[in-house]
């Protein structure tokens, strides 16, 4: 098992940022690739980005690249969300989830064995 616990989230301005945080614990984090999904009311829960377990691989969805980055420290069994240009259309519910290293980067939430309990975004316009 692994347990996920998001962090950062809350109310800016648009244009303004946010860091998210998501901390794991349980069993060792190195082995896992992890996601960060959102989802806003009334709307199905949404890929944002993807890192691959060494840090060396991200995937992003396209109305978020060039504004967010994705990392991970395993040191500190940890991974970020920098959100950049935030825009009122990315106020969501924001979820980290975990899957055992794959070849390939996975977009698709089903993939995902395990889930934080979300942080809540609101960007102002």
């Amino acid at each position: 098992q692994v347990q996920l616990v998001e962090s950062g989230g809350g109310v800016v301005q648009a244009g303004g940022s946010l860091r998210l945080s998501c901390a794991a614990s349980g069993r060792t984090f190195t082995p896992y690739d992890m996601g960060w999904f959102r989802q806003a009311p009334g709307k199905e829960r949404e890929f944002v980005a993807a890192i691959s377990w060494t840090g060396t691989i991200t995937n992003y969805v396209d109305s978020v690249k060039g504004r967010f980055t994705i990392s991970r420290d395993n040191a500190k069994n940890t991974v970020y969300l920098q959100m950049n240009s935030l825009k009122p259309e990315d106020t969501a519910v924001y979820y980290c989830a975990a899957r055992p290293r794959d070849i390939v980067l996975q977009r698709m939430p089903p993939a995902y064995n395990y889930w934080g309990q979300g942080t809540q975004v609101t960007v102002s316009s």
